[in-house]
């Protein structure tokens, strides 16, 4: 067989063209314009060398499209390989067919542009008209409106649906800088007294940009919706305001940029990047802790943006007075305009959950089935959502009617009346390794055979559904991976689950060994 490495131009592009076709059925046909802008200059050492017309484009591969292209290189060219990008301005200019979709990242917030009319100061989060517009307003400096658990009376109790909202239309591949997941909406959110404020105020700062709440900075565990309200926010934003500058940034992908900025020496432009903005959501704050110079730069980030009366909003696990490791400078700054917290949905809203979920996807789950799994499962909407997946999966893979009784088989073993016990991604990742016949280094490791990828995939999966641990969490244990390649792993075992036994039977087996191990 013919290495990659040897191979002639023609067969390289035939190869290249194989992987790009492979991509169709992983990538959103908005991102797969950006792999198309790319073409394949020689195979050296087991890396692809891959010439694009743009650092926008340049920075997509090599970050949120990484994994993708390195599973559809596998299956391509029949071999393990890296890839390595290189930009080729000449590119865009040979063939226009090449132009970044609707404008890169850099294009659209370095470029200088008027001043867009944002709406007037609002006080309480409305779901009822449109703001008007004034720009003129400044955010008052007041001490933080606190709104925790305690002092909601019991009105509050209960399910209650969301206001109706003007849908939001897919946007067009030029809004990708903004990176807002299509399935986080206003709509989607499912609403119960647990998150009823953090809902309304989202909206609010969503309606009235830096009028409302500046900074508003929602709390709570993970898996309880903070990163759907961030999302739901830039969408609601865009379809009020069309022509807002709205950028989503987890605190990892801040600080890789921001290194990054430095090693390039492209400071100005990072900082143009960021202090642009008309809107900036940054989720799991708390990951900044121990990187002093990034805080600092977030720190003035924030004043530059509040000073020139642009909206941040913030997530983090915890209050920001019990953000260890932050200076008393940047607590305090959280607390300029409204702190509110999620807690765990009550049995009604995760019933409500399910509901949603089960009619988004398409899934098949009488009421009674729905009512068992949200009884049995409390604390974490991800593992609530991945017990309904594994009951459709099995019920699909046998051909069998969803019932009470095949989710009480189903579920046995993943439901445990032990509410105290806690799983570790280490007792996963031991776990796994042992399943698979390999070692916990090399599950962190780059290697990329296809027994190491299934079982990587699979222990990032069960971190996911598992334990409370957000996506840059997840990766960072894994060798320091990106947070997208953890998306891409929870992504593609639950599509496996449902159509793959071998898959259903491996997280299983390996789910039952976890809570088997945890609970001796």
């Amino acid at each position: 067989m013919t290495s990659a490495d040897d191979a002639t131009s023609d067969d390289l592009t035939f190869q290249w063209d194989a992987a790009v076709g492979h991509l169709r059925g992983s990538l959103a046909t908005s991102h797969l314009a950006f792999v198309r802008q790319s073409r394949p200059l020689g195979v050296l050492n087991g890396t692809l060398l891959l010439a694009v017309p743009s650092t926008y484009t340049k920075d997509f591969l090599e970050t949120r499209a990484r994994e993708e292209i390195l599973d559809a290189l596998a299956v391509a060219f029949g071999q393990t390989l890296t890839f390595a990008v290189t930009i080729d301005p000449s590119l865009q200019e040979n063939d226009p067919a090449l132009g970044a979709p609707a404008g890169s990242a850099d294009e659209r917030t370095d470029s200088t542009s008027s001043a867009r009319q944002l709406p007037e100061t609002r006080h309480e989060p409305s779901h009822r008209r449109p703001p008007s517009h004034d720009f003129s307003a400044t955010p008052p400096r007041s001490p933080a409106h606190r709104l925790d658990e305690a002092s909601r009376s019991s009105a509050d109790d209960g399910v209650v649906p969301a206001p109706r909202r003007p849908s939001v239309a897919e946007p067009a591949p030029g809004n990708d800088p903004a990176r807002l997941n299509q399935a986080y909406t206003f709509d989607t959110f499912v609403t119960g007294s647990s998150n009823r404020f953090a809902n309304a105020a989202a909206f609010a700062v969503a309606e009235a940009p830096a009028k409302a709440y500046n900074p508003l900075f929602i709390y709570g565990d993970s898996g309880l919706g903070k990163t759907h309200l961030l999302h739901a926010i830039g969408h609601y934003a865009q379809r009020l305001y069309p022509g807002i500058r709205v950028r989503y940034v987890n605190s990892e992908e801040f600080t890789n940029d921001f290194i990054n900025s430095i090693r390039d020496d492209k400071a100005e432009s990072f900082q143009r990047r960021y202090r642009s903005v008309d809107v900036l959501l940054i989720d799991d704050i708390q990951f900044l802790q121990g990187k002093k110079e990034t805080m600092e730069e977030f720190f003035h980030t924030f004043n530059s943006l509040h000073n020139a009366t642009k909206q941040v909003v913030i997530t983090s696990d915890v209050a920001p007075k019990h953000l260890d490791g932050f200076a008393d400078r940047m607590r305090s700054r959280f607390e300029w305009g409204l702190l509110t917290d999620i807690q765990p949905p009550d049995l009604e809203t995760r019933i409500a959950i399910l509901r949603k979920k089960a009619g988004r996807e398409h899934l098949s789950a009488p009421d009674d089935v729905l009512s068992y799994i949200a009884s049995r499962i409390s604390t974490n909407i991800r593992e609530l959502e991945g017990a309904l997946i594994r009951v459709t999966a099995f019920a699909n893979l046998n051909g069998q009617p969803v019932d009470l009784p095949l989710a009480e088989m189903v579920l046995k073993d993943l439901i445990t009346d032990d509410g105290d016990t806690e799983i570790t991604p280490a007792a996963i990742m031991a776990q796994t390794a042992t399943y698979f016949g390999v070692s916990i280094d090399a599950l962190c490791s780059a290697d990329r055979t296809r027994v190491l990828v299934n079982a990587r995939q699979i222990a990032m999966y069960l971190c996911r559904e598992l334990t409370d641990l957000s996506l840059p969490k997840i990766g960072q244990i894994f060798g320091g991976r990106d947070h997208t390649t953890v998306m891409h792993a929870d992504r593609k075992i639950r599509e496996l689950m449902a159509k793959n036994r071998a898959t259903f039977t491996q997280v299983t087996e390996l789910t039952n060994r976890i809570k088997q191990q945890t609970r001796a």
